[in-house]
């Protein structure tokens, strides 16, 4: 069914925030603190023939959901999710970054998952709906986005183990400041001794909740550390660099190569990854997808090939790294300040994103 086929029923909210209060939270925005006016919802059920399918679209207003305690996703996890940005460019038109990709990549977390598969019209559509309605919301200082989290969880109320068969799809948006807050800094990372993110043929390529869920207890023992992030390795695998709590990792070397760990079924595909791969390769950069150990990152710093390390992702856009601590060790960074590779890129695709530069590949769709 496509978007044009389902059509979005208006429910709007009764009592929006005014625009006092608006203004309020857009003055300090925070990250995930804020959530606008309204909400989209699409419904999937499964038929008695077995035969499923996706209706009852709406935008109403944002708030607490309504489920049964038996409700699949409360005890089997079945949910997965998506991270993306909508950004107000000069001309107060608003833009989006690649949806499709992650339209696609809710469908492969979905496969995963056992969830259905979401048309990409409908996906876009339910983008359009929401900001549309609520795009008051999208702040206009440089580097402030609205955030939007389309999600997909299982409400059938049913003990058994088996696919949901009733499923609810919904958009929210969050307007964001920087993700770690301040001004871009080099960011300290802890590296995980005692805990995996993710198992080999388990769903660490999936966007689903059970992952990040999973990240937690390392991100505690991260920050009782001083550190703002977490890296997992794979320690059956000569402790190559897998990837952070919530983000990608690249490294810079000295003889003009960018490497980051090559997708192994563990690691999550992010968009803000294959992005900078591509915008590398437009410079001409040798842009390697290969195993690198945390030896080769150490070694790599001590003997300067490695001059820079950034990690990247949706909410943080690039973030330099600034030193990687694994207990009494520490590699600091080549360069107490962000590198010039990093920084380039990051504000090459920032404007891109924020319509300042040209869009060479055609990554944007106008959402309002």
């Amino acid at each position: 069914m496509t978007a044009t086929q389902l059509e979005f029923a208006q429910h709007p909210s009764a009592s929006p925030r005014t625009e006092a209060e608006r203004e309020a939270i857009l003055a300090n925005p925070g990250f995930g603190n804020h959530f606008t006016d309204h909400t989209v919802v699409v419904d999937f059920t499964v038929d008695d023939s077995g035969e499923g399918g996706w209706g009852n679209a709406r935008l109403e207003a944002y708030g607490p959901i309504a489920m049964d305690p038996a409700a699949a996703v409360l005890h089997y996890g079945q949910e997965i999710f998506e991270g993306m940005k909508a950004y107000r460019h000069a001309d107060d038109s608003i833009w989006t970054f690649r949806p499709e990709a992650n339209a696609a990549r809710l469908n492969r977390s979905a496969a995963r998952l056992a969830l259905p598969q979401l048309p990409e019209e409908i996906f876009l559509e339910s983008l359009r709906q929401l900001v549309a309605a609520d795009k008051e919301w999208v702040p206009t200082r440089d580097g402030e986005s609205l955030y939007l989290r389309p999600f997909m969880i299982a409400t059938e109320a049913f003990l058994g183990v088996r696919p949901a068969r009733e499923v609810s799809y919904r958009v929210i948006a969050s307007p964001a400041a920087n993700y770690f807050g301040g001004e871009l800094a080099p960011v300290s990372i802890w590296v995980s001794r005692n805990y995996a993110r993710a198992g080999r043929g388990g769903t660490g390529a999936a966007k689903c909740g059970g992952n990040y869920a999973a990240s937690l207890a390392a991100q505690l023992e991260a920050e009782a550390h001083g550190c703002k992030q977490v890296l997992f390795l794979d320690q059956f695998n000569n402790n190559a660099v897998e990837e952070l709590g919530g983000m990608n990792v690249f490294f810079v070397f000295k003889d003009g190569s960018l490497v980051t760990p090559s997708l192994s079924g563990t690691i999550l595909e992010g968009i803000t990854r294959s992005s900078i791969i591509q915008l590398a390769q437009d410079r001409g950069l040798n842009v390697q997808e290969r195993t690198i150990t945390l030896d080769e990152w150490r070694d790599g710093v001590g003997s300067g090939e490695i001059t820079e390390v950034f990690a990247c992702g949706t909410a943080a856009v690039i973030t330099p790294i600034g030193e990687l601590k694994d207990g009494d060790d520490v590699i600091s960074a080549p360069d107490p300040s962000a590198g010039e590779v990093t920084m380039s890129i990051r504000e090459q695709l920032l404007g891109i994103q924020t319509g300042a530069v040209e869009d060479p590949h055609g990554w944007l769709t106008r959402l309002v």
